[in-house]
């Protein structure tokens, strides 16, 4: 699923992942998703990902829009 091809966002960094994990609290829901081999973590509201159907297994896409991104290196 790429949702460039459903609607147009301002999020260029969209990943294809699956879902490794959700795991669901009273209010929200942390989701892990495996993205070739690298591990994303994202909160969302328990109602988002009841509505969204998410569970171990799902095809997702990941859409980061942030206004930080930091990057870090070894030390040489």
């Amino acid at each position: 699923m790429v949702l460039e091809d459903e609607m147009e966002l301002s999020a260029r960094n969209q990943l294809q992942g699956t879902v490794k994990s959700v795991t669901l609290g009273t209010v929200m829901a942390e989701v892990v998703v495996d993205v070739n081999g690298q591990e994303i973590v994202s909160v969302v509201t328990r109602g988002s990902a009841e509505r969204l159907r998410l569970r171990e297994g799902s095809a997702v896409t990941v859409v980061i829009k942030s206004n930080d991104v930091l990057l870090a290196t070894e030390q040489a």
